[in-house]
């Protein structure tokens, strides 16, 4: 079983419930939608060899890291689960504990869930915790590898923001297959990325969704990085009043930028 990555490297996870962790970061290729704000568009095809960052070597001695921006090297796609858990290996063994857990980003990683079934038992043996980042749309592909999550971050894809068709169903189906799983030791909860052109029904009809299937689901506002000329952030004016509209029906909304982007970690 193969699968085409991106790109395999060490940061901090700069978005919703978990930032600030260091997590290995695990960019898989391809994706189901076409979001205008996409902050990755290069995850929509394989590229013929995946970018990995190497360990350091020799590490810090105060710290047991390399130097900063690290260096990286190159593996052939398509790679194997034993490729992946052994380059994972590799780039956390200069300090064991030091990463919290594993994210599973894209692209869309559900795309590849046949492999991940494969894939997370290794990395639940190197002691890595495993964060899925999901577009939310493929319920069918979770239900197969939810079992070995440790938290699920999902996206509603408001339809202003993204400029795609509405996947209101599909977010449906998706809420469903992880209130059918509930799992208290599991964390989840949804995002929605917000440009200047959201429409705030949107934000109603998305705080309501969550809140039919589970009220107490945490719903993290992120504005976005614009990354194209056409895309534009919204206000902070605009937040606060797309956060008062979601908190109607959750209690649990807050509004979380990139941090990551802010601060200039990988």
């Amino acid at each position: 079983m193969i699968a085409s990555i991106v790109e395999i490297f060490s940061s901090i996870q700069g978005e919703g419930l978990l930032v600030g962790e260091r997590q290995v970061f695990l960019r898989f290729a391809g994706c189901n939608l076409c979001c205008a704000y996409c902050d990755t568009p290069g995850a929509q095809l394989a590229p013929p060899r995946a970018r990995i960052e190497k360990p350091s070597s020799p590490p810090l001695p105060q710290a047991g890291l390399g130097p900063f921006p690290p260096a990286f090297g190159e593996l052939p796609n398509p790679l194997t689960p034993s490729d992946i858990a052994g380059a994972i290996r590799l780039l956390i063994r200069p300090q064991p504990g030091l990463h919290h857990s594993v994210a599973l980003t894209g692209g869309e990683p559900l795309l590849h869930a046949d492999f991940l079934t494969r894939l997370l038992p290794m990395l639940g043996e190197l002691g890595l915790k495993a964060y899925l980042e999901t577009n939310g749309t493929l319920a069918q592909e979770l239900v197969k590898v939810i079992e070995h999550l440790d938290i699920v971050c999902a996206d509603i894809k408001l339809p202003s923001s993204t400029r795609e068709a509405p996947q209101w169903e599909n977010h449906e189906r998706f809420l469903f297959a992880l209130a059918a799983h509930e799992d208290p030791s599991r964390l989840d909860f949804w995002k929605c990325v917000i440009t200047a052109d959201c429409d705030p029904a949107e934000i109603g009809r998305a705080a309501q969704l969550i809140a039919s299937v589970d009220a107490e689901m945490p719903l993290i506002l992120q504005p976005v990085t614009p990354t194209r000329l056409d895309i534009h952030a919204p206000s902070p004016r605009q937040m606060l009043g797309l956060q008062a509209v979601a908190k109607r029906s959750l209690p649990h909304v807050r509004i979380i930028s990139q941090t990551h982007r802010l601060d200039g970690y990988l």
